[in-house]
């Protein structure tokens, strides 16, 4: 820890594993001096830690350490990164279920004209709204969080039962 903001983070530095021994103590001290660092060998820092509620009820929670170059508290208050960041993830994991899961791992888009792609991409769009929705109405009616339901799973159920020949659509 370089230095204790008042909204309760604080501002650290990373430096590269490589750089050891005394270069290292000379960066260190640049960064607290407020010396500019070259990209190369480090980079000036924020972390902001915060606690997350155990959703498993057993009361621990956890404590999450969000590093940040976001390094002005005024502009990017703690609080508003610390709520910011879960959101953050809900859309990467919204978009590895899109890559991974519906499309395929290194599956390429098949469609040639511009209409035809964008026909398609809306395609995997709603199909991932669909399935999502599944997932909210199964997670709502069971009383339970809906991200505690597999979306891999859920998808491998609805493919096995669409390709059932006693499916009727």
């Amino acid at each position: 820890m370089l230095q204790l903001l008042p909204e309760g983070s604080y501002s650290s530095v990373l430096i590269d594993p490589k750089i050891r021994g005394t270069a290292r103590a000379r960066l260190i001290e640049a960064a607290r001096a407020g010396q500019d660092l070259s990209p190369a060998q480090a980079r000036q820092v924020r972390v902001v830690e915060y606690q997350v509620p155990d959703r498993d009820g057993d009361g621990n929670g956890e404590l999450i350490a969000l590093i940040t170059t976001l390094t002005d508290p005024v502009a990017a208050p703690a609080a508003a990164l610390a709520e910011a960041y879960p959101q953050r993830w809900e859309h990467e994991t919204g978009n590895n279920q899109l890559k991974t899961y519906l499309r395929g791992p290194g599956r390429v888009l098949r469609s040639q004209s511009p209409d035809i792609l964008r026909q398609e991409i809306y395609g995997y769009l709603l199909t991932h709204h669909a399935i999502s929705a599944l997932v909210c109405r199964a997670a709502t009616e069971a009383d339970i969080d809906p991200d505690r339901i597999k979306f891999k799973r859920t998808v491998r159920i609805i493919r096995r039962r669409v390709t059932d020949p006693a499916f009727s659509p």
